[in-house]
């Protein structure tokens, strides 16, 4: 798959959990998806892709915890 093909696809998905639809139809085929959460696991997936293919790097996550006195 291209990539301009891939941003197309990633568009339509994330237009269609914006809008609270769980199907998507892209290409004359249509994609139901049982959740929420599988839809945003797609959605996530073609990003890694999308990122993959542009030859961006991976989009590294830093967790911290921080706590501090209230004074």
């Amino acid at each position: 798959m291209d990539l301009d093909r891939m941003r197309a696809l990633l568009t339509a998905l994330q237009e269609a959990r914006y809008a609270g639809l769980r199907s998507v139809s892209y290409d004359g085929k249509t994609v139901t998806y049982g959740s929420d959460a599988e839809l945003a696991a797609a959605i996530r997936d073609l990003e890694a892709r999308i990122a993959t293919a542009s030859g961006a790097p991976a989009r590294r996550r830093r967790w911290a915890t921080v706590a501090m006195k209230g004074l």
